[in-house]
Formats: C-alpha cells, structure tokens, sequence
C-alpha cells in the first residue's frame, strides 16, 4: 500500500556523457528529470531504447552519478557521501534485478539470496533463516539447494527478486526483469512484483517495455529525450 511519504526525491537530474561523434563531443541523455517515489510505490520508467531510462535508474541506484542534480533518500542527499559511504548505503537500502538475473553458478539458490548479508558482514548461519523466509515468499524455498543452472529462468528471476530483498531496502530497482522470461513466467514475476508491493510496502521501481507489467504500476513515467513527458496514474 502507498503512502504520501516520498522516500525518493530527484530534483533536477542530468547526465551528460563524452562522445565525439556528437556536436560538442558530448551525449546529453537526462535532461533535467525531477520526480518523486512513495513509500510501497510502483513506478514503471517505459520509452524508446535511448531515452534513458536504464541511465535514470542507474542514478536512482546510485551505481551513476549524475552530471548536475541531486538524488535524496528521505533526507539523505546520497551523492554528497564518499565513495565508500555510498557503497555502504546502496547495500543496505537498494536491492537490484536486472534482465540477467546475474546469479553466481557456483553458489545454491539460498546462498545467492543471502550474498548482499554476507557483503554487508553477516555470517551465513545468521541469515539463513531470513533467507529461506525470502525464498518462500517468491515460490521456489523447495529449489533452496538448487544452484542456478539446475532452475528454470522463471525460478531464477524469483531468486534474483528474493536477493534483492535480503537486507530489507528501501527500495528495489529492477531494469527489464522480464525481458529474458517467456510470457508464462513474466507473467507470474509481474504478479510477484505487485503482490509484494501491497503485502509488504516494498517499493519497485522497474524499467520495461512490457505492457502487462506497466498496466500493474501505479504510475507510468514515460521518458523522451532525456524529459519525462509525462505521468500516468494507474491506481
């Protein structure tokens, strides 16, 4: 459920990069983007490939920095902290899914969940139970043991979602989760995504060219040229 609370606030947003085949050498791809997230929000970020949609999430991430502009956290104006601050704030209060779930082979479905705990410090036997809980939560706590290539891309994304809830973010940003699923799975993580946005509060911010998974955000922000162009409120 959806709050009046934002919890993240863009005011201003740009990003320009070198190229030199460009006028002037340089790429703007964001243009001055300002927006607001809710708490238990989603958000689906759609348009054009090149827009800059994954560059705007990327510094919604804080795994960008933008040219100019500011990107606060409740209060907390993530890009005025040291490299090694912001890395410390991006795993505890962002969890991520990309197209790829990014999964590490070598490790079970469980010990994938439990990585960001284990980065920020955490023992595994500490967080094995938050773990498995996760996994539940997602549908596959009977693929627990299973290592990545013993699951279907279906299972894998589902753990790639439990991961990217393990230490409890803010927020979770997911770019084109279902553009490697077929239409069955990106279905049933469409669902997933929603059903834990009002179950838990989790807030999603995803960037899609999927319909389906657009007509089940609250709002839709349709990037052009580097400007939102407009919002859409769903619900």
């Amino acid at each position: 459920m959806t709050t009046n609370a934002s919890i993240i606030t863009a005011t201003a947003v740009t990003k320009t990069f070198l190229a030199g085949t460009t006028a002037g050498g340089k790429l703007c791809v964001l243009r001055g983007i300002t927006l607001r997230i809710a708490a238990g929000e989603i958000i689906a970020i759609v348009g054009a490939s090149g827009a800059g949609k994954s560059t705007l999430l990327h510094i919604l991430g804080t795994l960008d920095r933008p040219t100019s502009g500011n990107v606060y956290y409740d209060d907390t104006d993530v890009f005025a902290l040291n490299d090694d601050d912001l890395a410390r704030f991006r795993n505890h209060s962002i969890g991520f899914v990309f197209q790829f779930h990014h999964l590490l082979p070598e490790f079970s479905a469980l010990e994938n969940v439990a990585m960001p705990a284990l980065i920020r410090g955490a023992k595994f036997p500490e967080v094995k139970e938050a773990a498995l809980r996760l996994l539940r939560e997602v549908g596959v706590d009977d693929r627990a043991e299973q290592r990545p290539p013993q699951l279907s891309g279906g299972e894998q994304q589902r753990v790639a979602v439990a991961r990217a809830l393990m230490n409890n973010p803010r927020v979770v940003l997911a770019d084109e989760p279902s553009g490697n699923l077929d239409s069955a799975n990106a279905d049933h993580l469409h669902t997933l995504i929603r059903d834990l946005s009002r179950r838990i509060g989790q807030t999603f911010v995803v960037v899609t060219h999927n319909e389906s998974l657009a007509r089940q955000a609250d709002r839709v922000l349709r990037i052009v040229d580097g400007v939102i162009e407009e919002t859409v409120q769903i619900r």
